[in-house]
């Protein structure tokens, strides 16, 4: 154990025996400034793995596809499904976040305009539904219309509490925007694309579909590795579990891509 380590354990040792009072604000402001900067990377983290990882084995499932349809002699075809389908996924699953994130704001932004109206106007009636919540969450009756008769008289403190419990929304400021979001996840995508689409510009045949495939499941593994640090899961149970999703993905691609052919009736398929 380091020094640094050692140092970080005993504050942490030394404030667990610590009264509420005795926690000194400016600690307290930056500690909840530093878990609300990492819960906001960690919104950016899932949009980067879930892109990465659509991007993988939608571009595999597509290659695969082409691949087993003109039996891997046809590079030119696979490159072409490959590239397109990785552009489309880039500017689809840009948009789409875009779009859900944009709208999912919105939304709340009316939710919230709706709670502050009865903040406002019926606060006999906001008060009396926050102390059924926290009634609700345990508190004995007399103490939840305690709480919330002293929120009552801080309006801000009183519509940030409703949103949260009532509508399950989070009040958070200075999140990331809709087109963060979008370049984020639309990039992860592009990168995604990138592993199973290699292989078939520097070999052909089976070899390629091998390769990609290969290629795929290390970086999909890779993914799940890296996931497994927030997740708090084995890392090996993780990767693998990405990988098998994978794998379905090529396996199928190849099968349906080889009997896609005979079943449209292709000519030199049912030759």
């Amino acid at each position: 154990m380091d020094e640094r380590t050692a140092e970080l354990m005993a504050d942490e040792d030394a404030r667990a025996g610590m009264a509420a009072h005795e926690f000194d604000h400016d600690f307290l402001a930056a500690h909840l400034g530093d878990e609300r900067r990492k819960a906001g990377i960690l919104g950016e983290v899932r949009e980067a793995i879930f892109g990465a990882q659509d991007g993988l084995v939608s571009t595999l499932a597509v290659v695969s596809t082409v691949a087993g349809a003109t039996a891997g002699d046809n590079r030119y075809a696979v490159l072409v499904a490959g590239i397109a389908s990785g552009l489309a996924g880039i500017f689809s699953m840009a948009a789409g976040e875009y779009i859900g994130s944009k709208s999912q704001r919105e939304i709340f932004d009316a939710q919230i305009v709706d709670e502050r109206e009865e903040v406002h106007e019926r606060p006999g009636e906001a008060e009396a539904e926050v102390a059924y919540m926290f009634e609700e969450d345990g508190l004995p009756h007399d103490r939840a219309l305690e709480v919330a008769r002293i929120m009552a008289g801080h309006p801000d403190t009183l519509l940030k509490t409703m949103v949260e419990k009532e509508l399950g929304l989070t009040v958070a400021e200075g999140g990331g925007s809709p087109l963060q979001g979008a370049l984020v996840m639309g990039a992860a995508f592009g990168l995604g694309a990138i592993p199973p689409i290699v292989p078939h510009l520097l070999l052909t045949g089976g070899v390629a579909v091998i390769g990609s495939v290969s290629a795929t499941l290390v970086v999909l593994f890779s993914i799940g590795v890296v996931k497994s640090r927030w997740t708090h899961r084995s890392w090996w149970s993780s990767g693998l579990e990405i990988v098998v999703l994978g794998a379905i993905a090529g396996v199928a691609g190849y099968f349906f891509g080889s009997i896609l052919p005979i079943l449209l009736g292709v000519p030199e398929a049912a030759a």
